[in-house]
């Protein structure tokens, strides 16, 4: 019963992904479904997991929300005065429970953006910050990836270069 109740979401969200994104092609739909899946199982590498927030975070970042179908906005950076990061994000469909999760390439150290998960957060890893939405605030944790395994660049999963504003 359990792994029928995780099928469901995951055939509505292959849906969603075929239809949406830079091509709407089933290579990118796979590609939505798979890089999100790939880097939430990282959190079981306790070598990937972050324990502190990363330094150099740019004030921006693209953020992708992972519900019954996906959302692009953004996330606006800042930190708390303990230190911890805190963002704002800005977009559609803000999930009521979850957690947030930066995704730091770990070749280049960089942050690529933020996945926002309707999912019960995971067990025993440390916070790093909270991301905000609305009128709800949800854990954000940390996680090292090999971007290059986990994004197509013909369907990247944070959609193209976060736009600038001056």
């Amino acid at each position: 019963m359990h792994s029928t109740k995780r099928l469901i979401p995951l055939l509505l969200l292959v849906g969603a992904a075929c239809t949406r994104g830079n091509s709407g092609s089933p290579t990118c739909g796979i590609a939505l479904l798979a890089g999100p899946g790939l880097i939430t199982s990282q959190l079981t590498n306790g070598r990937a997991v972050l324990t502190d927030p990363p330094r150099g975070i740019p004030d921006s970042l693209p953020a992708l929300v992972i519900q019954q179908k996906n959302d692009r906005g953004a996330v606006i950076v800042g930190r708390d005065a303990e230190g911890k990061v805190s963002m704002q994000f800005r977009g559609p469909s803000f999930p009521s429970r979850g957690y947030g999760l930066l995704v730091v390439d770990d070749t280049s150290q960089r942050a690529m953006g933020v996945l926002i998960l309707d999912q019960e957060e995971p067990a025993n890893h440390p916070s790093i910050g909270t991301i905000v939405g609305g009128g709800t605030a949800l854990n954000l944790y940390g996680v090292r990836v090999d971007w290059v395994s986990v994004n197509n660049p013909r369907c990247p999963l944070f959609g193209g270069p976060a736009s600038q504003t001056s």
